[in-house]
């Protein structure tokens, strides 16, 4: 009976732990209902209650589960700022900005390939061939 009352108490400690990991780690629009300092008094005076309490009724529900609970959260979400490489619009843009300047560099290839056959062509005496240039 007495390793069943340890075991509920370091379950309890757990439980308190990381209520109280949780509530000093969410930011100011996370917390409902209380103050962040009252919440941290009652899990640390109400380890069980507080625990629950605090996991129940103090934090916002994460984005995956519960997205209807509160009407504000999916607001601020949106507005939220992203990195670059997790942003699908920059990254659409990045592409296309190279697929711009792969052309670009292309083009002018091209027409320094064109324009040196020319010059080869004029000092052989030949004249420039139009009909041979492929259609870009």
């Amino acid at each position: 009976m007495a390793r069943l009352y340890v075991l509920l108490f370091l379950v309890q400690i757990v439980l308190a732990v990381c209520a109280l990991i949780s509530c000093l780690s969410a930011e100011e629009g996370q917390i409902r209902s209380l103050p962040r300092i009252v919440w941290v008094l009652i899990i640390l005076f109400f380890p069980l209650v507080g625990s629950i309490a605090w996991f129940v009724a103090g934090r916002e529900p994460s984005s995956g589960a519960g997205k209807g609970w509160s009407g504000g959260t999916a607001q601020r979400q949106q507005h939220r700022p992203v990195a670059p490489d997790d942003d699908p619009e920059f990254l659409r843009s990045m592409q296309d900005r190279a697929k711009q300047q792969d052309q670009e560099l292309f083009q002018r290839w091209e027409e320094d390939l064109r324009r040196r056959e020319d010059d080869l062509r004029r000092r052989d005496g030949e004249p420039p061939r139009e009909g041979d240039r492929p259609e870009v």
